[in-house]
């Protein structure tokens, strides 16, 4: 018992160095290391890494699929910008509003899936998207329409304005107490409810788990991170258009969690930064290929392709057979100096 808790410490302790690593990238640009339009590429990743935990919830955990994740992004986004600008109320409260009033959209889409499975279930929620992406474009006095909607950078507790620099440290915040919130959900009862009911439903009704409640709270919770993520989205984007949400975006974040590994926390935020950050920040560097416009997109692909071939459980995985590979050879070379030690002693003896 005392072994597994220090394990989920050291968990936790990661997740939180990983945030301090992260939040010096603004120190980075002030002092010129990297360029201030790459903070808003690696913000960009959070945001997708914020939508990507709460679909891996979903389609990790649960089992179930979603094409819904950019509707609710769209969603929380344009909730926030209009609470907080159209209406001048807080920074909180528009947060808090746009993660809520979403909820109940998939609380609905939890209690239908109790009549359907895979694709179907998949259409109806790309059908739901679809429904709030076409509500964005008519709902004019609330979303702007076509032209878009304008936010601002936070400001807190209706005091602190922050500024770009600001805005992705509390980016950065937000996503570790996310990333430590779905472990400790994920390897809780929850969890294990969950991975029941992707194994086999009748199995886990007969061990007592209730479908109803558990689909409720996969679906509760893939939706709050979505239109949190969209509501901070606008925040640091500093405009939203209608067209941003489409089908397209949702699949990225698909992607994203079967690239980095299902079922896993830091793979999410590696599959978000292949995914989104690595043409930006890698690709169009590279001088024959950045020349040519679309190019490094396309080479993303095939690397996506090449991932999903030889690495199906995830770039995580390679990360963890690294590591197995150098634990294991450690503990090789123990093995062959304990038993050195123990043939030294045993000669020892013979010559007394």
């Amino acid at each position: 018992m005392e072994k597994k808790k220090t394990f989920s410490m050291n968990y936790y302790l990661r997740y939180l160095l990983f945030g301090v690593v992260m939040s010096l990238l603004p120190v980075l640009t002030n002092a010129g290391v990297i360029k201030t339009s790459w903070l808003g590429i690696i913000g960009g990743t959070i945001i997708y890494t914020i939508a990507g935990l709460g679909l891996n919830l979903l389609l990790g955990w649960s089992g179930l699929i979603s094409l819904g994740t950019a509707g609710f992004m769209g969603m929380g986004a344009y909730i926030s910008a209009y609470v907080t600008g159209d209406l001048g109320l807080p920074w909180e409260l528009g947060i808090l509003l746009s993660v809520v009033i979403p909820l109940v959209f998939g609380i609905l889409i939890g209690l239908a899936s109790l009549r359907m499975e895979g694709l179907y279930l998949g259409i109806v929620t790309l059908c739901v998207s679809e429904v709030l992406r076409k509500t964005f474009d008519e709902l004019e006095p609330v979303t702007g329409g076509f032209s878009g909607k304008q936010a601002k950078y936070p400001k807190l507790l209706g005091i602190f304005e922050l500024d770009q620099k600001g805005t992705f440290i509390l980016l950065v915040v937000i996503m570790v107490l996310l990333m430590m919130l779905t472990y400790n959900l994920a390897n809780g009862q929850l969890g294990r409810a969950l991975h029941a009911m992707r194994g086999s439903q009748v199995a886990a009704q007969a061990m007592g788990v209730s479908l109803l409640k558990y689909r409720l709270i996969a679906f509760s919770l893939a939706t709050a991170y979505a239109s949190l993520s969209g509501a901070l989205y606008v925040h640091f984007i500093r405009f939203v258009y209608p067209s941003t949400w489409t089908l397209p975006v949702s699949l990225v974040i698909m992607a994203l969690i079967v690239i980095g590994g299902l079922r896993s926390v830091f793979g999410t935020f590696i599959g978000a930064l292949i995914v989104y950050a690595m043409p930006d920040l890698v690709l169009k560097n590279i001088p024959v290929i950045g020349d040519i416009n679309g190019l490094s997109y396309v080479l993303s692909g095939v690397l996506i392709i090449l991932v999903v071939l030889f690495y199906p459980g995830g770039v995580i995985n390679l990360f963890y057979k690294l590591q197995s590979l150098f634990t294991g050879k450690r503990s090789a070379e123990r093995a062959v100096e304990t038993a050195a030690g123990v043939e030294e002693n045993r000669t020892e003896e013979g010559h007394e």
